[in-house]
């Protein structure tokens, strides 16, 4: 992320958006269960309340220094930080009742490599479990906070069919005037 990106995803202002905001919005009818995976947890601004609300939490997050910084953070025994590529994790097979992703998709950087990610959280989780997420639109304003930074823009209008070829079954995609939710299930067979 560039300089501008760094300070507005560290901020204070941020972590209340998001508190306020992005979760409620993001999982607002979504039962995400006890054992949670968190793609791309950056700063930490949804993991602080994600992990007041389920019993166990594990960040796969890429950059060394972010997971570093968010391991020595996040103090008790329910969150697990590991750092690693998410499109290749070394987490086994339907251990997860639930996987989110906050704000990071875009930071991927290819649609490849996007739906590689979402194909690993699949395999992540349970036969039943749910994948939830939520992603900004393309905005004059987006496009100058991403200057020099990784942005692969998701369209929301085709991401519902990639969630379904991920392997996702009862696949929803909203949008709103600054960003989109999505949420699927993992088929029980």
């Amino acid at each position: 992320m560039n300089l501008v990106h760094r300070c507005l995803c560290s901020s204070a202002r941020w972590r209340k958006v998001v508190e306020a905001h992005v979760i409620p919005w993001t999982l607002d009818g979504v039962e995400l269960g006890s054992r949670v995976l968190e793609v791309g947890p950056g700063y930490g601004a949804t993991t602080d309340v994600l992990r007041r609300r389920v019993a166990q939490l594990t960040c796969v997050e890429i950059d060394a220094q972010l997971a570093e910084r968010l391991r020595v953070r996040m103090t008790g025994p329910n969150v697990t930080v590991v750092c690693e590529d998410a499109t290749a994790m070394s987490l086994p097979d339907n251990d997860f009742d639930g996987a989110v992703c906050f704000t990071m998709l875009h930071h991927v950087s290819s649609v490849a490599l996007q739906d590689r990610l979402l194909g690993e959280v699949v395999r992540v989780l349970r036969p039943g479990g749910v994948f939830a997420g939520e992603d900004s639109v393309s905005s004059r304003g987006f496009r100058l906070l991403h200057l020099f930074d990784t942005m692969v823009v998701v369209d929301p209008g085709t991401f519902a069919g990639r969630l379904r070829a991920a392997g996702l079954e009862d696949v929803e995609v909203e949008v709103n005037e600054y960003a989109f939710r999505f949420r699927g299930r993992k088929p029980l067979r």
